[in-house]
């Protein structure tokens, strides 16, 4: 990494270690090119502009377990990440210049701001105080480490969260970043982030404007490529192109932890190694040779069951449902495997594949229950169960709903879906359409727009999903409005169902605000 343009003769992390004895507070120029974050974070106050969202939260997490002095700000809407933030006693303060105190070293801010829009960002520019967007704040966090990045279209925070889980076990010096609050990461709670060590770090890297690329990793797991942010990346090449690149920025003998049974990953992972044929490829899953060759099994008493070639015939098991899930795991399995194995020297594959490391790893996928809005187990009422899910495009909808199906096969299944950006839709329209095949019951809303686009110029809406659907599927409605749906749901999930005396699933999807039909309905249904 270059050194910091500055002043002559100073140098920033000494600087910034003697402004927390001396109280003195460094200024760099404006038109510095880069500023960097010093190793040692302690005493050192960093303010977060935009720290309420998902990925802000956990680095506030990271940074405050490192000894930083942290305040933050955000809108006054409650979101579930200001608990993670109660929890380390921070609490979000209103945007306003005055927050950009004398003490401050650097802001770190989300994408969604910046100094011609947020007061913060104006007073830090003023002040000559450096500004870090996230992505570049994680990306200097994880070169004071050995990192590794985990990619993919789908699945990130699952494998993330997979991954943290296991290397708990493991008992390795960690830490590890998710996009979303993982209850197996500790306290009653969960958390976005664990923290065993520093020697190691783990963090889902985002491909959304090339973010990931600001990331040092040393190995990088790939669980999928294909089209996706049609706003940023208008064709699937431009898409498997980042990811590409992202590959590239391996060092000498990097390693790449990617999925065999999905065909970007396979061909990002080609065009990879023909570019660097020193990158070590370790492919996982059911088309994988090796000792990641993933066998499903069957489902029984709540878990599915798999096995792993270098394991033989020692089973593993999920609790949460889904055959996609138990892909993630298996990459999990890979790359916790290969920090062990470096941890300990070279464990010989004796060691490494042994019924005691089996039985670490076991115990550790038996206690992950999933992240927040990931398969997430909102609450029942009666015999329906609530469910609360992400997945937002065609392929997490699909292999999702499938895993529900084989979960409860007995219970009635209502997906409650609204697409995200339109630019999505409009790409992605007949996709969507085909996506829920394995529900009895569709219920559709309006395009969640993204701030960062405008209405469709193409028209589409979610009156057009739903004209879609409604030619594929037996049973699909739709409210514009989310709270529509409120009543009728009401009066059809109160009343038995004699085809499916069992009970039924009800399923918020997607990445928008549908989230809260489901609770509103647990609650509804409770009361």
């Amino acid at each position: 990494m270059p050194s910091l343009p500055v002043e002559p003769e100073l140098n920033p992390e000494a600087e910034i270690k003697q402004c927390i004895d001396t109280k003195k507070i460094i200024r760099y120029t404006v038109n510095m090119p880069e500023f960097l974050l010093p190793s040692d974070l302690n005493g050192i106050h960093i303010h977060f502009t935009g720290i309420k969202g998902t990925g802000m939260a956990a680095l506030t997490e990271i940074f405050h377990a490192r000894g930083a002095v942290i305040t933050g700000s955000d809108v006054s809407d409650v979101f579930y990440t200001d608990a993670v933030l109660a929890r380390i006693g921070i609490r979000a303060l209103p945007f306003s210049a005055d927050n950009i105190t004398d003490t401050v070293v650097c802001v770190i801010h989300s994408s969604a701001y910046n100094a011609e829009t947020n007061s913060e960002l104006a007073a830090a520019v003023k002040k000559h105080i450096p500004c870090l967007l996230y992505s570049d704040a994680l990306g200097q966090l994880s070169a004071h480490a050995y990192s590794c990045g985990i990619a993919g279209v789908h699945g990130k925070t699952t494998t993330t969260g997979l991954t943290g889980t296991i290397l708990k076990e493991l008992q390795l010096p960690v830490q590890v970043l998710a996009g979303s609050i993982i209850s197996s990461f500790g306290g009653s709670e969960g958390s976005c982030t664990l923290s065993t060590g520093r020697k190691y770090f783990v963090a889902e890297t985002c491909e959304y404007q090339r973010h990931f690329l600001s990331f040092h990793p040393q190995e990088i797991i790939l669980t999928s490529v294909e089209s996706d942010h049609q706003d940023y990346y208008p064709t699937y090449e431009a898409i498997r192109d980042a990811f590409v690149e992202y590959g590239l920025r391996l060092p000498d003998g990097g390693k790449l932890i990617y999925c065999a049974d999905d065909p970007g990953a396979v061909e990002a992972a080609g065009l990879i190694q023909d570019k660097r044929p020193d990158i070590h490829l370790v492919p996982y899953g059911e088309q994988a040779d090796g000792p990641f060759r993933l066998v499903f099994g069957g489902i029984t008493g709540g878990r599915q069951y798999f096995y792993l070639g270098g394991f033989g015939r020692i089973p593993f098991s999920l609790r949460v449902p889904g055959r996609h899930l138990v892909r993630n795991a298996t990459a999990a399995v890979a790359l916790s495997l290969s920090l062990f194995c470096r941890e300990y020297s070279g464990v010989p594959d004796t060691a490494l594949f042994s019924s005691e490391t089996a039985g670490l790893i076991a115990r550790g996928l038996g206690t992950f229950r999933g992240g927040k809005r990931r398969s997430e187990l909102v609450g029942s009422a009666g015999t329906v169960l609530f469910i609360d899910d992400y997945g937002h495009h065609p392929t997490a909808i699909r292999t999702t709903l499938e895993g529900y199906r084989a979960f409860y096969p007995d219970r009635k299944l209502i997906v409650d879906f609204m697409a995200h950006t339109y630019t999505r839709t409009a790409a992605l329209l007949d996709d969507f359409a085909g996506s829920f095949s394995a529900a009895d019951e569709v219920i559709l809303h309006k395009i969640y727009g993204s701030a960062r686009e405008q209405a469709s110029a193409s028209g589409v809406t979610g009156r057009s999903l739903f004209e879609k659907t409604r030619c594929l599927h037996p049973s699909v409605r739709y409210y514009d409005e989310v709270m529509d749906a409120r009543d009728d749901l009401f009066r059809e999930l109160s009343r038995p169902d004699p085809d499916f005396p069992a009970g039924t699933v009800f399923v918020t999807m997607g990445a928008g605000d549908n989230w809260k039909l489901g609770r509103a309905l647990l609650q509804d249904l409770s009361e």
